[in-house]
C-alpha cells in the first residue's frame, strides 16, 4: 500500500476553499432569492401547514423542470421512496435489488413495505449500479415464471430495482431499463441526490416508472426537509397524491378515507422555500460546475488521487464532489478525513455499505467487490453552491 502525499492534497484544497473561523460544511444551503418573501407571505396569511398555493406551485414547477407529467411533494425523500415502492407493486417478502453503496434511506423505505433488500454491486464509471455485472448475475440466479422474476435460491419474487444516482451522477439508465424489461422488474429511480442531473438529455427521475427526490437541508435545493415523487403516469401521480394525503376522499366536511393512507404531505411553508430555491437552479448548477472544474485543475497533478467526473453519457449536478483515492485503503482514507476535518473542512466518506449494517447482514447479495473497493477510496469534499461563485 502506498501512502498518500497528504501535504500535496491539503495544499490543493487550500487553493480552492476559503479560510473561515467556523467549520466549512459539506453542503450548506444558500438563500439569496425570494425565500424571505415567500415564507413571510405564509406567515402573514397563516397558510403554513398542509394546504396552500405554494404546494401546488412547487409541484407544477418541479414537474416542468424535471420533464415529468406529475410531481407530488412529500415530507421527505424517504417518504417519497416508500410510496414509490408501493405504487410499483412491491409487496411483503419481495426482494428489491438495491446498491449496497447507498444511503440507508433506500433500504429503510423498502423495509417499510416488509420487502427484502437484495444487494448489488457498483460500477466505478458511475458509482452506481453496474448493469453488465448485474445482468450476468440475474441470468445465473433467477428464473421467469408467469411473467415475474424469481430468485432460484430463496423462491422470492424480485419485483423492483432501485438504482441510486450517487452524489448526483446518473447511472447508465438505458442498460438498466433494458435489464428491467428483460427480467420483468420495475425500475424505481432513487434520484434523491440528482435534481439537475441529466442522462442523455433526459432529467434523472423521468425514466423509471416512479422516482424519488430529496430536498433535505444539504441537497442542491432545500425545503428544510422534503421530497417528491416523480412519474410520467398521470394515474399513478393521482394515486400518489391520494396516498400521501391520508387517502382522504374529497368532501366539504366529512372525513372519509378509502384505504390506509400516509400523512406525508409537504407543508405550504416548506413548499414556499422550495419555490424560491427552484428559481435559482440555473445559478446553483453553474457555480457547482465551476467549483468542480477548479477542484479538477488543482488535483490534476497530485499523485495517488483524482477528482471523479461525470460519465460521458451524463450531465451531473455535482451535488457532492468526490475525491477518489487510486488505491483502496481505509487507513489512507481515514487519515485524509482526519487531516481535513482538523482544518475545519467537513469532508466525509461514503456511507457504510448496506450489507455491513446489522439489520441487513443476512440479506441476499451478489459479489460486491467493486463497492467494497470504492468504500475505501471515496472522500466527499465541500461542495456548497457559494464555493464556486468566485470561479464562474
Amino acid at each position: 500500500m502506498k501512502h498518500l502525499n497528504f501535504d500535496l492534497i491539503l495544499s490543493a484544497l487550500e487553493r480552492v476553499l476559503p479560510v473561515r473561523k467556523e467549520p466549512l460544511g459539506l453542503h450548506e444551503p444558500s438563500f439569496q432569492g425570494n425565500e424571505w418573501q415567500y415564507v413571510k407571505e405564509c406567515l402573514d396569511t397563516g397558510w403554513v401547514s398542509s394546504v396552500g398555493k405554494y404546494v401546488d406551485r412547487f409541484e407544477a414547477e418541479l414537474a416542468e423542470y424535471a420533464g415529468v407529467k406529475k410531481a407530488i411533494a412529500t415530507v421527505n425523500g424517504t417518504a417519497a421512496l416508500h410510496i414509490c415502492l408501493k405504487l410499483a407493486g412491491v409487496e411483503a417478502q419481495d426482494e428489491v435489488l438495491v446498491p449496497t453503496l447507498t444511503f440507508v434511506a433506500t433500504c429503510n423505505a423498502l423495509s417499510y413495505c416488509n420487502a427484502i433488500p437484495h444487494f448489488v454491486d457498483s460500477d466505478e464509471t458511475t458509482l452506481g449500479v453496474d448493469p453488465v455485472k448485474l445482468r450476468k448475475y440475474l441470468e445465473e440466479k433467477t428464473e421467469i415464471k408467469a411473467g415475474k422474476c424469481f430468485n432460484r435460491e430463496t423462491g422470492n419474487r424480485i419485483s423492483a430495482l432501485v438504482p441510486m444516482h450517487a452524489f448526483g451522477h446518473p447511472v447508465d439508465l438505458d442498460a438498466i431499463l433494458k435489464l428491467c424489461q428483460d427480467f420483468h422488474i420495475e425500475l424505481i429511480e432513487d434520484a434523491a441526490e440528482s435534481l439537475g442531473s441529466y442522462y442523455k438529455g433526459k432529467h434523472t427521475g423521468s425514466i423509471g416508472r416512479v422516482s424519488a427526490l430529496s430536498f433535505n437541508g444539504n441537497k442542491i435545493i432545500t425545503t428544510g426537509g422534503g421530497g417528491a415523487i416523480l412519474t410520467q403516469d398521470e394515474s399513478l401521480g393521482k394515486l400518489a397524491k391520494h396516498l400521501t394525503t391520508t387517502a382522504k376522499t374529497p368532501h366539504r366536511w366529512e372525513f372519509n378515507h378509502d384505504q390506509v393512507g400516509y400523512n406525508y404531505r409537504l407543508p405550504n411553508i416548506n413548499a414556499a422555500l422550495g419555490c424560491a430555491q427552484l428559481e435559482q437552479m440555473d445559478r446553483f448548477l453553474k457555480t457547482k460546475r465551476a467549483l468542480t472544474e477548479k477542484y479538477k485543475m488543482m488535483f490534476q497533478d497530485v499523485p495517488g488521487v483524482r477528482l471523479f467526473t461525470e460519465p460521458k453519457f451524463a450531465e451531473s449536478n455535482y451535488w457532492l464532489n468526490v475525491l477518489l483515492l487510486d488505491e483502496p485503503s481505509f487507513e489512507n482514507r481515514d487519515r485524509l478525513l482526519e487531516l481535513t476535518q482538523a482544518r475545519g473542512w467537513l469532508t466525509r466518506p461514503a456511507w457504510k455499505l448496506m450489507h455491513h449494517l446489522p439489520m441487513f447482514q443476512t440479506c441476499p447479495k451478489m459479489d460486491l467487490k467493486q463497492a467494497e473497493n470504492l468504500e475505501k477510496r471515496i472522500v466527499n469534499l465541500p461542495s456548497s453552491t457559494f464555493l464556486g461563485a468566485n470561479y464562474v
